[in-house]
């Protein structure tokens, strides 16, 4: 399997979501510049966390017209795997990629912590190697954390199991106590309908090594591995 790491002025975790994707995968691994406008023959593209073009105007907004994104559009749209972590799942929401999109936190203060974070759904390609219902630990960093559709969104999304990471406490129970942003619903990720394309904003990528954590969220990467290898 070969992984993008699209890399935009501003991104700031593009070298930690290589080094991950190496190290969980053993996979051919590349990076892909935002003045691209071809993708080369990739399986599986991550838009990475940071600050892209410094989140003027809002988070995302700016990078959703690189020159690389109509080709990740058509990518998505095609079938391919993508994940967007914190700045890509803002990129993802302001592409139209996925719906809704993404306010400040409730605090108006950026947040930088571990939370606790339940796989609602085990059965996509981002989350094969997880039980359902498992909880574990992610760190997130963001200012612009607080998702939020409308509730005809919301609702459809509940039920065709598009919410895929979801706050919760240790015991994996939904309290507002835990929602570290005022998220709806607790949302932390979320997939499209097709289930090939997934935002999440909590960092598996810096959560891959049990020096510094669980490791659990190597499953992340393993589980596109994984998918990919089962679809042959």
């Amino acid at each position: 399997m070969k992984f993008g790491v699209v890399v935009f002025p501003g991104s700031n975790c593009d070298q930690d979501t290589y080094q991950a994707l190496q190290q969980v995968t053993g996979q051919q691994v590349e990076y892909i510049w935002h003045k691209e406008t071809k993708l080369g023959n990739y399986d599986g593209i991550i838009l990475p966390g940071g600050f892209s073009y410094g989140d003027y105007l809002r988070a995302g907004a700016i990078a959703r017209f690189s020159k690389i994104m109509p080709s990740i559009i058509n990518f998505a749209r095609s079938g391919g795997l993508v994940l967007g972590i914190c700045n890509g799942f803002q990129i993802l929401l302001e592409s139209g990629l996925l719906p809704g999109t993404m306010m400040k936190n409730r605090t108006l203060q950026f947040i930088c912590k571990d939370v606790y974070v339940k796989i609602e759904q085990n059965t996509t390609p981002f989350t094969l190697d997880y039980e359902k219902n498992q909880v574990i630990t992610l760190p997130i960093a963001h200012s612009e954390g607080n998702y939020y559709t409308d509730p005809k969104t919301l609702e459809e999304l509940e039920i065709n199991g598009q919410i895929i990471f979801r706050y919760v406490s240790p015991e994996g129970k939904v309290e507002e106590e835990w929602n570290p942003n005022g998220s709806l619903h607790n949302i932390a990720g979320i997939a499209n309908k097709e289930g090939n394309v997934v935002g999440l904003m909590p960092h598996p990528e810096r959560n891959v090594d049990s020096l510094i954590g669980d490791g659990m969220g190597a499953r992340v990467f393993s589980s596109m591995v994984n998918w990919h290898h089962r679809k042959g």
